[in-house]
C-alpha cells in the first residue's frame, strides 16, 4: 500500500513499503503548473504508484520525469509513464542521455548540465551533476532552490519501515544499513572515490532544509551542512587497497 505524506510545499513522499527486502521504496511528486515526478519506480509497483500520483495531479499534465542515474527503481517505470503523460519531458543527465536513457526511450531526452535549472511554474529546480554519488557514473539529484528541499535519490539509505519525515539521525542510520549491505551481495553500494567529498560538500553548500530521500525516512534539517558532510558512512578510505573479505567484513568503513 503507497502511503502519501507532504514533507514540504506541495513536495510529496509516495513510499511502498518492500518486506522482502525490508526497504522503503518513496517517488516524489512536485505539485505546480508543470508537475514534476522524480522517481518512476519499479514497474512491478507502477499501479499502486500511479494511483497515489493520480489523486495529487491529473496524469496527462504531468510535465517532467526525472531521476539520478540509470536503474530499475528509478525509472524502471518510464514507458507507463510517458504512456500516462505523452508529453512530459525526461530529465537526466548528458551522461545518461548519451550512453541510456535516449536509446531506452527511442527519443531525446532533455539532458542537464550541472548547475542548470528549470521552472515549474512557482518552483525552480537546478541539476546538481554528482557522478558515482550515490553510484553510477550518470548520477545527479535535483534541488528545488524555492523552498531548499534536495530531491536526493540513494543518499541517506536508510533500511526499514520508518516514519516518512523526520529530524533524527539519519546519517546514524545509513551508516548502519550500509555496514549491514557491505556483508552481502550489496556492498559496495556507495562508492568512494575521490570526487566524494568534493559532491557532498557542493550538495552540502546548497543548505538544504529537506531532504527527499529514496530509500528510508526523508529528513528535516536542523544544520544542513553539518548534515552533508558527516556523512562518513560512505568513507572507506582504505577501498582499493583492502582485500574484498575486509570490505565485507566492514573493516574498511568508518
Amino acid at each position: 500500500m503507497a502511503v502519501t505524506t507532504e514533507i514540504a510545499p506541495n513536495i510529496y513522499r509516495i513510499s511502498i513499503f518492500a518486506q522482502r527486502g525490508n526497504l522503503q521504496f518513496n517517488h516524489s511528486p512536485v505539485k505546480d503548473d508543470e508537475p514534476l515526478l522524480f522517481h518512476t519506480g519499479l514497474r512491478g509497483m507502477h499501479a499502486e504508484i500511479r494511483e497515489a500520483v493520480s489523486k495529487l495531479i491529473n496524469l496527462s499534465e504531468l510535465r517532467h520525469i526525472s531521476f539520478s542515474h540509470f536503474e530499475s527503481d528509478e525509472c524502471g517505470s518510464l514507458y507507463e509513464w510517458l504512456a500516462a503523460a505523452p508529453g512530459a519531458d525526461v530529465i537526466c543527465s548528458q551522461v545518461g542521455a548519451l550512453v541510456s536513457v535516449n536509446d531506452f526511450i527511442g527519443r531525446e531526452s532533455r539532458a542537464l548540465a550541472d548547475g542548470q535549472t528549470f521552472a515549474t511554474g512557482k518552483y525552480r529546480l537546478r541539476y546538481c551533476q554528482t557522478p558515482h554519488l550515490p553510484h553510477g557514473w550518470d548520477a545527479g539529484v535535483l534541488f528545488e532552490e524555492t523552498q531548499k528541499t534536495l530531491l536526493c535519490s540513494d543518499l541517506f539509505h536508510q533500511i526499514g519501515d520508518v516514519e516518512p519525515l523526520t529530524s533524527a539521525d539519519v546519517v546514524g542510520r545509513s551508516h548502519q544499513a550500509m555496514k549491514e549491505y557491505q556483508a552481502g551481495v550489496l556492498a559496495d553500494y556507495v562508492p568512494y572515490t575521490p570526487l566524494t567529498s568534493q559532491n557532498l560538500k557542493k550538495l552540502a553548500d546548497l543548505e538544504p532544509k529537506t531532504l527527499a530521500i529514496m530509500h528510508g525516512s526523508s529528513f528535516t534539517v536542523t544544520a544542513p551542512a553539518h548534515s552533508m558532510t558527516s556523512m562518513s558512512c560512505f568513507e572507506m578510505p582504505s577501498a582499493g587497497r583492502s582485500s574484498n573479505n575486509n570490505r565485507r567484513n566492514g573493516t574498511a568503513m568508518n
